[in-house]
């Protein structure tokens, strides 16, 4: 009796110890949200920066850069391939306003001491956006760089509407805070251009 009454308690002890072992063994495969949180992504260069990256100098500033990049390489191809005189007008003080925000945005990052390397070729999303208006039909062309024109206008207003506000560089914040307004400005522009030709005005001037 005495030997059944042991061998029962070792077997309650055994199957005790087995399921404290399987719960330590749960308790430390399930992360913290702060551990998850601390714990780096499997393919890092994978990851598309959020909005709230954009708050981070080198961020922002390679956007910054890329977008001034588009702007300038896109009113030079609209130079040569507009047939029409308010385009070939915005796109000539689109290429002279971006090429000074270049300089702006590289004086300010000077001043700000960061060490940042501004790209110096075209983003793929960038280059694909020229590389689209460069194929576009003749014909087509000019709506097309408007359509393209208030939507990058309203990205880089985004982008540095965010930065002047919550960015986390004093002298680059500055700098944000100064171009905004002028990019709003030259979206202001653009949709007056894409209004334009949605109701044909003046694409029936570049007829003529």
């Amino acid at each position: 009796m005495n030997r059944h009454i042991m061998f029962g308690a070792a077997a309650i002890a055994a199957l005790s110890l087995a399921a404290c072992g399987q719960k330590a063994e749960e308790t430390k495969g399930a992360a913290t949200p702060a551990e998850q949180a601390a714990t780096p992504d499997a393919n890092p260069a994978a990851t598309v920066p959020t909005p709230s990256d954009e708050t981070k100098a080198d961020v922002f500033a390679m956007k910054a850069a890329d977008s001034d990049m588009f702007e300038i390489a896109a009113a030079k191809l609209a130079a040569t391939r507009s047939t029409n005189p308010s385009v070939k007008k915005f796109a000539a003080a689109m290429e002279k306003a971006h090429m000074a925000t270049s300089t702006e945005l590289k004086s300010a990052i000077a001043a700000s001491g960061a060490t940042i390397t501004l790209p110096t070729m075209l983003s793929e999303d960038a280059q694909g956006k020229i590389d689209d208006l460069t194929k576009a039909d003749a014909k087509d062309f000019d709506k097309k760089y408007a359509d393209s024109q208030v939507d990058a206008h309203q990205s880089a207003l985004n982008l540095l509407q965010r930065y002047a506000q919550d960015g986390d560089t004093p002298a680059i914040k500055a700098f944000a805070a100064a171009t905004a307004p002028k990019v709003q400005e030259h979206l202001n522009m653009a949709e007056g251009l894409k209004k334009g030709f949605d109701t044909g005005e003046d694409v029936a001037k570049a007829r003529q």
